[in-house]
């Protein structure tokens, strides 16, 4: 480990004088600030947007660096663009996005670190190159970081609103409407902690969709995330009574329309190349058992 000593010269935010005296990327600086290595003036502090002032004293330690234990495995993916920087890859239905406890094997992880030559490392060990995650049973279009400033660009368009993700999705019930929006905040369950829900206290959260289609007691919608909280699409359409088909956490408990799968699947994704600075459009046609569960449940006509 090291430990920098550096004295403010002018007011700044604590986790932009911590990766610039620490050489290391703003996203790095956070997480040691979390990790209680910092002190300003003597003091812990835990907070990356703490207000340094012109003559303070911190010090900070830069940890040694560690090497990812995630084995590399040869599992087939389909990487629908990659370069240098980025790549972008069509994540099955049913591959867990990285490893943790249960699942330490098989994930879109492993995968990536036998494909790639190199990866971010801003998401640490156990989740090298992943700026954002889809749920193990959401199919579809996903971003993957090859180095930390590829990891910073694209998070920050993530915070900035400037990435633009559809999704296909078959909710329970047909629509009334052509279109409509949901602004709820989302939080962590305070009856289940392992799920989401709707809570006046959570994160801003913001979803639009649109009527693709009505089906037989469903209905298909292009929906467009504008904030990424964990299971926000799940939790906002069963906020509006119409929880996604094949749901087994916030689905309906009794009857429902027979499905093989999660009905949702990220289907489009675009974003500014961190690099180039050219904007790249890119499309995951849904898997043929999603084709056939929606064509099962259209009204056949005559």
């Amino acid at each position: 480990m090291q430990k920098i000593e550096k004295t403010a010269l002018i007011d700044m935010r604590l986790d932009v004088l911590v990766s610039l005296e620490g050489d290391a990327s703003r996203s790095q600086a956070a997480r040691w600030i979390a990790e209680g290595l910092c002190e300003v003036n003597g003091k812990t502090v835990l907070k990356a947007g703490f207000s340094v002032k012109a003559g303070d004293r911190v010090v900070f330690t830069v940890p040694d660096a560690v090497e990812s234990t995630v084995e590399k495995e040869n599992i087939p993916i389909d990487i629908l663009y990659e370069d240098e920087d980025v790549a972008v890859v069509d994540k099955p239905c049913g591959m867990v996005v990285h490893p943790a406890a249960g699942n330490e094997s098989g994930t879109l992880v492993n995968a990536l670190l036998y494909a790639m030559d190199s990866l971010s490392g801003i998401g640490g060990v156990k989740r090298p190159g992943i700026v954002h995650r889809l749920d193990k049973d959401t199919s579809g279009v996903m971003m993957v970081a090859k180095n930390d400033m590829a990891h910073e660009s694209l998070s920050r368009q993530l915070s900035e609103r400037s990435m633009e993700k559809h999704y296909l999705a078959v909710v329970e019930g047909t629509m009334k409407t052509e279109e409509g929006e949901i602004d709820k905040p989302i939080a962590r369950s305070k009856k289940d902690r392992k799920k989401m829900a709707v809570d006046p206290e959570g994160r801003e959260a913001l979803t639009r969709w649109k009527l693709v289609e009505n089906l037989r007691d469903a209905a298909l919608l292009d929906v467009h995330i504008l904030t990424g909280r964990t299971h926000q699409i799940r939790v906002h359409m069963q906020s509006v009574h119409h929880p996604l088909a094949g749901d087994s956490i916030y689905g309906l408990s009794k009857g429902g329309v027979r499905v093989p799968r999660l009905m949702l699947h990220a289907h489009t994704l675009d974003f500014t190349h961190p690099r180039t600075g050219e904007r790249l459009h890119f499309v995951a046609e849904p898997p043929k058992d999603y084709l056939a569960a929606v064509d099962r449940l259209r009204v056949k006509k005559g």
